[in-house]
């Protein structure tokens, strides 16, 4: 790809059109495919150092208004699910008609602090503290995530809302992660279309049963109430640096797992990866503040993946989640990696909220040469055979 007029010519192009790949073509009497193989693989990033991890990061117990109890929530993620890491996130008023978590003493707050700290194995299964907050006017539902294992609750002039300078100070600190769900929904949506990006929230719930928060139609979505404003697509076009989760909001206790009960989308639960240093909730933590994200609506646990897809997103080497200058690479390598127990129906690449290239293949490495806008937003959507769907943080690239 040194040809001189390439610029003039495509906005993107592959590594088959590499010297490498050309002299083999042209050049070398005796080539083969492998050598074929090897010049269009050139260009790969090296193995990740990182490793993926899997969680639940939304789930209720009966310490507000969900089914199981406490311990069961947890041995269900980590024995039933298989999943590495959990957050419990019960809501703030604790159940309608019933003690708020910060009442009493021991408060539910102290029992699920508790309960995260006992059920926490480092280097097997993590655990991070969160809750669920009420946070009317600018988000209906926002489930905060904690760094530190005994975090006191954020309140507010009056529970159950949130005051614009409230959710400033929220928003600054580095030891909270705040993200909304239900974003779309007509009696608990968030505007982002209305909202200024600095006080959009660092990530939206992509996925979590049948509510798929992408964009207005996206086939794992419901049907129901959606309102334009509260889709990813409508803070990303804003200019919003918004990553992704995905979390079940699971009720019953079938949390990361199959529901054979119900119907497609609503039986596959959504849950997150992490490219992480380790499983420690402190690496977690740190590859959440990072957007080394993705979510993606979890499969059977009978497959050599246990359910799992495995998404490596990297532009020249950045992971999803970073922001990088186009001033340091005129071209800009976008490699992905899909990995699952079904074929891989499809690849698109979201480029600035719109399918730039689609493609059917598990593992690619696509080269972009033509800068948008100010900054550009690119993003993984994967489908597989089976219906189900995932999505990555973006990687963003700015124009200096």
């Amino acid at each position: 790809m040194k040809h001189p007029d390439k610029y003039l010519a495509k906005r993107y192009d592959t590594p088959n059109r590499s010297a490498a790949f050309t002299d083999a073509v042209y050049c070398k009497a005796d080539a083969t495919s492998a050598d074929l193989n090897a010049a269009w693989r050139s260009l790969d990033p090296p193995t990740s150092e990182l490793v993926p991890l899997v969680g639940e990061m939304h789930g209720h117990t009966n310490l507000s208004d969900g089914r199981p109890d406490i311990d069961t929530y947890f041995r269900n993620i980590r024995d039933l699910a298989g999943l590495d890491f959990a957050v419990l996130t019960d809501h703030d008023h604790g159940g309608v008609g019933r003690p708020a978590l910060w009442e009493g003493n021991p408060s539910k707050w102290d029992l699920i602090k508790s309960k995260a700290a006992e059920f926490c194995q480092p280097g097997k299964f993590s655990t991070l503290l969160g809750y669920e907050r009420d946070s009317y006017p600018f988000y209906n539902n926002l489930v905060l995530y904690f760094r530190d294992a005994d975090a006191d609750m954020v309140r507010g002039v009056r529970d159950g809302e949130i005051t614009e300078q409230e959710l400033r100070g929220l928003l600054a600190r580095d030891d909270v992660i705040a993200c909304p769900h239900d974003t779309y929904s007509l009696t608990s949506n968030a505007d982002f279309l209305a909202l200024p990006t600095e006080l959009h929230t660092p990530f939206i719930e992509v996925i979590s049963r049948g509510d798929a928060a992408e964009y207005m139609g996206n086939p794992a979505g419901a049907t129901y109430a959606c309102c334009e404003g509260g889709f990813w697509q409508d803070a990303l076009r804003k200019g919003s640096k918004m990553g992704v989760i995905g979390g079940s909001d699971d009720h019953s206790g079938m949390n990361g797992r199959v529901d054979p009960a119900q119907d497609y989308p609503q039986k596959y639960p959504g849950v997150t990866g992490v490219w992480a240093r380790e499983n420690t909730p402190a690496a977690i933590f740190e590859a959440l503040r990072a957007k080394r994200t993705y979510a993606f609506m979890m499969g059977e646990r009978d497959g050599e993946m246990g359910g799992r897809m495995e998404i490596d997103f990297r532009i020249n080497g950045h992971y999803m989640g970073e922001v990088i200058s186009r001033a340091d690479y005129r071209d800009l390598h976008v490699f992905y990696r899909v990995k699952a127990d079904v074929p891989v129906k499809r690849v698109t690449l979201v480029k600035n909220c719109r399918n730039y290239v689609s493609l059917a293949a598990a593992s690619e490495l696509i080269v972009d040469y033509k800068q948008e806008g100010v900054c550009d937003c690119y993003y993984l959507r994967v489908e597989l055979a089976d219906g189900r769907f995932g999505w990555t943080s973006p990687v963003w690239v700015q124009e200096k």
